[in-house]
C-alpha cells in the first residue's frame, strides 16, 4: 500500500509556492530558515513578556517601599533609629580611666544624639542601655550602672519633659531594684503625653527574652496553634505599639546585633560606625543618615521622583521648595545632610536647642 504524505502546513505550502522551481536542497533551506525565524520571533516575544512582567513586579515592590518612607526636602529620613551604644569601656581603658567613667562619657554622647534626632527630624530613637546579658559583668560595674540610671533619671527627666520628649522603657522590669522600677514608671507617666520625640530605653532587654515572653503570653491566652502568625507575635512583643526601626546604628566597629530587636530589625538598614560611643558626634550621625538614604532601593529613579510618589501615595501636598531645590533634587543623593558646619535645622523654631535635651540612660552594651 502506498503511504500517503503528511498534510503540509499553510506556511510550508506558501514557502514551496514561493520557491517555484528551485532545487530541492534550496527549497529545504528556505523552509528551515523560515521556521527558524518564526521560532526566534516566538522566543523574543516570550522574553519580552517575561521582562515586562519582572519590571511590573519590581515597580510594585519599589512603590510599596516608597510608601513606607518619610521624605524631607526630597531625602529619605528614618522614622525610627535604634542605636547599639558600644565602646564605653574601651573608651575609658584607652584613657587609663575606670570603666564607670566611660559610661558617664556615654551619657553625654546620648544627650548629643537626642538633640541631633530633633535637628534632623527623626521622631523616634531606641537605645540599647542594658542587656539581659550585661548582668554577667563584674558586680561593681553593674552596681555603678544601676546607680547611673537612677542618677540620670533624676537629673534629666525634667528637661526632657519640658522639651516634649516621651520616654518609654522596653524590657523586663522584674529583676531591677524596686527604686529603679519606681523611677522608670515615674518617668513614663510624666512624659506620656509628649509627642515631639520618642525615646525608647531598652534596659534589662534581650531580643530572645522578648520573644520568649511573647510566646508565653500567647500560650497563656489559650489560642490554637494554627491561629498563631507573625501579626499575633508582634502584638505580644514589648514594642507592640511602636514601628519597627528603619535604621540600626552600632558604634565601636562591631558588625552584629547582639540580641537587640532581632524580630523588629528584620528589614532595617544596618550601619556600623568605627567610632566609640562617647566620641560619636554630629558628623558620625550625618554619615549614618547619608548611608541610610543611599541604600534605599530606588530602582533607577531619582529622589525627586520617589518623593513625588510618596506624596501621591499619602495624598499629601508637595513640600515647599526653593527654586534651587526644585531643580536640583535629583543631584542631592550624594550631598551631606548638614546645611552648615553646625548641623541642619539648628535654631529652628520648636528645636530642642534652646535647652539642651538630656537623656535618662547610658549605653553599656
Amino acid at each position: 500500500m502506498k503511504r500517503s504524505s503528511p498534510p503540509m502546513s499553510a506556511t510550508m505550502s506558501a514557502t514551496l509556492r514561493a520557491a517555484g522551481g528551485l532545487p530541492l536542497a534550496t527549497t529545504k533551506r528556505t523552509i528551515g530558515e523560515s521556521m527558524a525565524k518564526r521560532r526566534i520571533k516566538t522566543l523574543f516575544s516570550a522574553i519580552s513578556s517575561a521582562i515586562d512582567g519582572g519590571a511590573r513586579a519590581a515597580e510594585q515592590e519599589r512603590r510599596a517601599e516608597v510608601a513606607k518612607l518619610r521624605f524631607i526636602e526630597g531625602r529619605a529620613v528614618p522614622r525610627h533609629i535604634a542605636v547599639i551604644m558600644d565602646g564605653n569601656g574601651r573608651w575609658a581603658t584607652e584613657r587609663h580611666m575606670p570603666r564607670s567613667m566611660g559610661h558617664r562619657a556615654g551619657v553625654e554622647a546620648l544627650r548629643r544624639v537626642v538633640q541631633l534626632c530633633d535637628d534632623y527630624h527623626v521622631p523616634m530613637m531606641s537605645v540599647y542601655a542594658f542587656s539581659t546579658e550585661n548582668w554577667g559583668r563584674p558586680q561593681d560595674e553593674v552596681d555603678a550602672l544601676m546607680g547611673l540610671m537612677w542618677e540620670t533619671i533624676r537629673s534629666d527627666v525634667d528637661r526632657l519633659h519640658k522639651n516634649g520628649v516621651r520616654l518609654r522603657h522596653i524590657g523586663r522590669l522584674n529583676g531591677l531594684a524596686p527604686d529603679v522600677q519606681e523611677a522608670i514608671q515615674w518617668m513614663m507617666d510624666l512624659t506620656r503625653e509628649n509627642t515631639k520625640l520618642e525615646l525608647n530605653v531598652c534596659f534589662n532587654y534581650g531580643g530572645r527574652a522578648e520573644i520568649v515572653d511573647a510566646v508565653r503570653a500567647i500560650v497563656a491566652s489559650g489560642v490554637t496553634p494554627e491561629t498563631i502568625d507573625e501579626d499575633m507575635i508582634s502584638c505580644h512583643l514589648y514594642t507592640r505599639d511602636l514601628p519597627d526601626p528603619d535604621l540600626i546604628i552600632r558604634t565601636g566597629g562591631e558588625m552584629r546585633l547582639s540580641n537587640y530587636l532581632i524580630w523588629q530589625a528584620a528589614y532595617a538598614e544596618y550601619y556600623s560606625s568605627p567610632r566609640l560611643w562617647p566620641d560619636f558626634d554630629h558628623d558620625d550621625f550625618v554619615a549614618a543618615l547619608d548611608a541610610f538614604s543611599a541604600r534605599k532601593r530606588r530602582f533607577g529613579k531619582t529622589d525627586a521622583q520617589i518623593a513625588q510618589e510618596a506624596q501621591e501615595s499619602q495624598n499629601l501636598p508637595p513640600p515647599a521648595q526653593t527654586a534651587q531645590q526644585a531643580t536640583g533634587l535629583a543631584e542631592q543623593t550624594s550631598q551631606p545632610y548638614a546645611t552648615d558646619g553646625a548641623g541642619a535645622s539648628a535654631g529652628a523654631e520648636g528645636s530642642l536647642s534652646g535647652s539642651r535635651a538630656k537623656t535618662a540612660v547610658e549605653g553599656v552594651h
